[in-house]
């Protein structure tokens, strides 16, 4: 005799179909959504982003690097990827590529001028690319040769700029071993604050910089600064980057 289902008997496809349904739905929407909703409750900022904001406005993230524009802001480390996130990238050159000298050596130049220094005295990580082409910090000797420019630009006092330097420079916590660091976006923005002018909403990076207070509407725009541009400007900005005569750091 040949067997046969009994009409009652449920589909052998009925099974595996629900447990996919199942999974999909409580994996890959429910435990999406918990997972969000946990980290909004227990770390909002960083789980949004690590936003930073001027005046309830969206001016860039502590964790991304941007490029500036003013001779009156502190300049990032340079981008192989254009400062755009989603083209995290290093130059990928390595110490025998025949691109890699002189390429850092016009951008060393280039760096000393704008910042009214020897070439020697530029430090590795202004003309340097990372290995995301992100890194949002520079350090303290970075910092220190753009002091004199950046014074100049604004109108303050190089003692005055100096202090800002030192108050958003970090070390490690604890005793961990590191380097000391710059936070540009934060320090740029400390800057704006002691001098009265307020970033465009498009981004700290951005060329629409106006002044507080009652001229509000009339723009204060920071002079340019002299170009010194290796790689792919980002949203309309333009970047000032240079590089090493050594490989890119990763």
């Amino acid at each position: 005799m040949t067997a046969t289902s009994h009409p009652l008997s449920p589909s052998p496809w009925r099974g595996a179909l629900g447990l996919a349904l199942l999974s999909l739905a409580g994996f890959g929407l429910l435990y999406s959504l918990a997972g969000v909703g946990l980290a909004q409750a227990i770390f909002p900022e960083a789980a949004s982003g690590s936003l930073v904001r001027q005046d309830e406005r969206v001016v860039g993230s502590a964790l991304v690097a941007q490029p500036f524009t003013h001779a009156g802001d502190f300049q990032p480390r340079p981008s192989a990827a254009g400062y755009q996130p989603m083209a995290a990238a290093g130059s990928n050159q390595a110490q025998r590529h025949p691109d890699l000298a002189p390429r850092l050596a016009a951008a060393r130049e280039a760096t000393a001028r704008r910042d009214g220094v020897a070439p020697q005295a530029v430090p590795d990580d202004l003309v340097t690319q990372s290995g995301s082409g992100l890194d949002p910090h520079i350090s303290p000797a970075g910092a220190a040769v753009q002091i004199r420019r950046v014074a100049q630009a604004r109108g303050l006092d190089a003692a005055e700029v100096t202090r800002l330097v030192q108050a958003h420079t970090t070390t490690p916590p604890w005793g961990v071993p590191g380097a000391a660091h710059v936070d540009v976006l934060r320090l740029n923005l400390a800057l704006d604050a002691r001098t009265g002018v307020l970033r465009d909403a498009a981004g700290a990076g951005a060329a629409g910089i106006q002044r507080a207070g009652r001229d509000a509407d009339t723009p204060a725009r920071l002079p340019a600064a002299p170009a010194a541009t290796t790689g792919a400007p980002a949203r309309g900005t333009v970047a000032v980057s240079s590089a090493t005569p050594t490989a890119d750091r990763r």
